[in-house]
């Protein structure tokens, strides 16, 4: 009996779980998950909490729910990986053999890696919102907050899903007014970026809307330190910025397991070849999600289109046959913009997103890089999507791994 073990029960390893155990005879594979974790959390919706579109309950289920049967589930802490024999050394001491290993660990925010961020004041003027607590704890903030200035920043990219801060601000902005206190909350947007994302095209657009909704953007801003008892941030060449409730995208970090690993890079991303999924550590070891250095958005979206190419690479492997260098990067955002309405952008490696239609040429019914509230539905529907299809590893009807050109105005495309 040879042994797949998949380290992670997030998104990525728990659809990996559910892909391989269809994939894998039983006869031949012991498939293992090790996860520390009870909960599993569907994290876009940490977004919503703080403005009571979505509950705690909404978000949180049990791991258990998703591992398929067949799949033996190890609720431990993982220590580290000695690639060097083929094991994962556990935090209770025990080490799991593996012939496979798939690294699903994903990210988590640093607050402690900016000076003065997870101060005295975490949690009273400064919140993130990408964790459980932290949206928890801004919910409870924003019911009696009375206005002022409110900065919406990020430390440092990558992070998860590179929209969501630009969502956040958005729908502060709709939240705000509808309280009836717009006029008394400056918002401002404060990124490291040029612009507000990354792709040019997207850049133009999203800062029309931030112009059009009174957001101040503050680019290129890279924070130094922070001084949460005087409501002041400051960044490397000595710029200021002033507030009285920062919400923050703290830096993004893969699991200390790697850096106990001794193969991540700087943030403990793992080295990984960014068309096959095959890890540069090892030629036994693959990476997924969040937990890669490659060049795509850490987002569910992006995890589901890896999972179906991966899940191929792995029996190619278990065959001796060349890897299919098939991920192309491709990601598939909804972009809340407020008041009911979202865009939606596709995109990979070489594609910026564009305007046009999804997912079918000329009819849609999404539009791109547009807003609209048919994209919104999008969005909330998104939550069924998650729980019914993504993690159970079920195809999305019309929706491929490889980004499709089809119905996208490409005569203006950036490379």
């Amino acid at each position: 009996m040879k042994n797949l073990v998949i380290l992670g029960a997030g998104t990525a390893g728990t659809m990996m779980a559910n892909h391989l155990i269809k994939a894998l005879p039983k006869s031949q594979w012991q498939i293992t998950i090790v996860d520390q974790f009870k909960s599993h959390y569907y994290q876009p919706g940490f977004l919503f909490i703080p403005f009571g579109t979505y509950q705690p309950e909404d978000v949180k289920k049990t791991i258990d729910e998703f591992i398929p049967k067949g799949v033996k589930l190890v609720k431990e802490e993982i220590n580290k990986i000695d690639n060097e024999t083929d094991s994962v050394l556990l935090k209770n001491g025990n080490t799991i053999k593996y012939d496979i290993l798939i690294i699903a660990t994903g990210c988590k925010t640093a607050p402690e890696e900016i000076p003065g961020m997870k101060g005295d004041t975490w949690y009273k003027n400064i919140f993130d919102f990408y964790t459980f607590e932290g949206s928890c704890a801004l919910a409870k903030k924003l019911e009696t907050w009375p206005g002022g200035k409110l900065v919406v920043h990020i430390t440092e990219m990558p992070i998860k899903c590179p929209v969501a801060p630009l969502e956040f601000a958005f729908l502060a902005d709709d939240f705000f007014t509808k309280r009836g206190i717009r006029d008394k909350v400056e918002i401002s947007y404060v990124t490291p970026l040029s612009g507000a994302f990354t792709k040019p095209k997207t850049t133009e657009t999203l800062n029309y809307l931030l112009q059009e909704k009174n957001i101040k953007i503050v680019p290129d801003f890279a924070v130094e330190h922070i001084e949460g008892e005087n409501g002041k941030m400051f960044d490397y060449g000595g710029e200021e910025v002033d507030f009285d409730l920062l919400v923050t995208v703290p830096t993004n970090m893969g699991d200390d397991c790697i850096l106990r690993s001794g193969f991540g890079d700087d943030l403990n991303f793992v080295p990984t070849d960014k068309h096959t999924l095959q890890s540069k550590v090892k030629e036994n070891i693959f990476v997924i999600g969040d937990a890669t250095n490659v060049p795509a958005s850490k987002a569910g979206s992006v995890a589901h289109f890896q999972a179906e190419i991966l899940t191929e690479n792995i029996l190619k492997y278990i065959e001796g046959k060349p890897l299919k260098p098939d991920f192309d990067g491709h990601a598939n955002c909804f972009i809340e913009t407020g008041k009911g309405k979202a865009l939606l952008i596709d995109f990979n490696y070489d594609v910026e997103p564009v305007k046009g239609k999804f997912p079918f040429a000329g009819i849609g019914p999404l539009n791109l890089l547009e807003e609209s509230a048919f994209n919104h539905f999008g969005k909330m529907a998104f939550r069924w999507v998650y729980w019914n299809m993504l993690l159970p590893a079920r195809k999305i009807p019309f929706v491929t791994p490889k980004m499709s050109k089809a119905g996208k105005q490409l005569d203006d495309i950036t490379v």
